[in-house]
């Protein structure tokens, strides 16, 4: 079992910065694929970025690529979504996720956090 706990979501003005915080739990922490997805009001939930840690990867959304970064702590076993330039569009529930698989689809997901809400006002 792994549990998730997102932290650092806010309000922020547009082209300011945030960082979110996904700790997680259990020993086995580092055989997880760990993800992070977004839900905007009205909308279903998309895939934002995501982490590998050995090999070390990472791989992201076209809307977020070169303004956000994923990154992590195996000693702390948090993962972090730094987030830069931000825009009003940005605006949704973040969701931290793990998974033993490397896709993006929501239902690959075998874990998830109950999500930390990120408002960009314009």
């Amino acid at each position: 079992q792994v549990q998730l706990v997102e932290s650092g979501g806010g309000l922020v003005q547009a082209g300011g910065s945030l960082r979110l915080s996904c700790a997680a739990s259990g020993r086995t922490f580092v055989s997880y694929v760990m993800y992070w997805f977004r839900q905007a009001p009205g909308k279903e939930r998309e895939f934002v970025a995501r982490k590998t840690w050995s090999p070390t990867s990472t791989y992201y959304a076209d809307s977020v690529k070169g303004r956000f970064l994923i990154f992590g702590d195996s000693i702390k076993n948090t993962v972090y979504l730094q987030m830069n330039r931000l825009k009003p569009e940005d605006t949704a529930v973040y969701y931290c996720a793990a998974s033993s698989r490397l896709q993006t689809a929501t239902s690959a997901m075998d874990y998830w956090g109950k999500g930390t809400l990120v408002t960009v006002s314009s």
